[in-house]
């Protein structure tokens, strides 16, 4: 059942790819990053608002963890994203895109303390494998013939945050409710995020654009960010961002679906890949290093 928590929202997200890649050419990047969290702010205040100031004291105690996790989870990671699809091909982005998971193992092993097992090691590896077959269409050498540039560095300064991003939300465990919490970090990322769109030129919602503002509003900033904050309570932020891998695999399928595109070979191939990526992660629980406190950190970790 928990394993649910962060399928869903990759499912989501996978939604929002499309949305996205949409709305690159239909609103300015600071628009968009700006309308879809006040609209996520507006949707959530008439169920979060009395409770957020029930608990006004909590919440000023912990004030500056809020700012952090807005700064990181809304501004710089949905705000990056929407500036690098403008200049980096889905090629690189996918493949970007896919080291969350390392980088989260990475991270948790300063600001956790604790020892990755060989699942999440080995099968961070193989689906990061799986994916660079998938997104270079079963050429893997053409991805040495990209340059790298500000998009790319973009995109790496995106995952990495996000990555952070699920990593604190586990280590910090704010006792405050998940609604609450993200209705918080969603005002500060707002505040952040009102400068950048202040100064844009174009921010006109339109006919065009507003049904994707709507849904990057209140699918893909409420429900699966909210879906992801669950999965990583309860399965860890190594195991939980291990399913981001899945992305390109639903994106392709929805692809399929609505946008009538053709199933590939490498399809299959990279989906199968990642996916037993994702298997291993989650069967293979032997520590990496043999470290008993660790080893029991892990444990409590995968099993929590």
């Amino acid at each position: 059942m928990n394993l649910l928590f962060p399928l869903f929202a990759v499912i989501i997200w996978s939604l929002n790819a499309v949305v996205s890649k949409a709305a690159a050419g239909a609103i300015d990047p600071a628009a968009i990053s700006f309308y879809r969290w006040v609209i996520a702010l507006v949707a959530l205040t008439p169920f979060v608002l009395p409770g957020v100031l029930r608990n006004r004291k909590e919440i000023k105690k912990y004030w500056w963890k809020f700012l952090v996790l807005g700064l990181l989870g809304m501004v710089m990671y949905q705000s990056l994203a929407y500036y690098a699809a403008h200049t980096v091909s889905a090629l690189f982005m996918g493949i970007i895109a896919s080291l969350i998971p390392l980088l989260t193992v990475l991270i948790s092993l300063v600001v956790l303390s604790v020892v990755p097992t060989v699942g999440i090691a080995v099968g961070g590896l193989v689906s990061l494998a799986g994916l660079v077959w998938l997104v270079s269409t079963g050429h893997p050498e053409r991805l040495f013939q990209q340059g790298i540039g500000m998009g790319e560095v973009m995109m790496l300064a995106a995952s990495a945050s996000y990555a952070l991003y699920g990593v604190l939300t586990k280590r910090w465990a704010i006792p405050l409710p998940n609604w609450q919490s993200l209705y918080i970090q969603i005002i500060f990322g707002v505040v952040m995020l009102a400068p950048n769109f202040l100064m844009t030129n174009n921010v006109e919602l339109n006919e065009q654009n507003l049904p994707l503002v709507l849904f990057a509003g209140i699918p893909a900033s409420i429900i699966a960010p909210f879906l992801w904050i669950k999965g990583v309570q309860h399965l860890g932020a190594n195991l939980a961002t291990i399913f981001m891998n899945l992305t390109p695999i639903f994106t392709a399928i929805i692809a399929v679906i609505f946008l009538h595109e053709h199933l590939h070979s490498y399809h299959l191939i990279g989906g199968g890949i990642t996916l037993f990526g994702v298997i291993l992660a989650q069967r293979l629980r032997t520590p990496l290093f043999k470290c008993r406190p660790k080893i029991e950190l892990v444990d409590s970790e995968l099993k929590s």
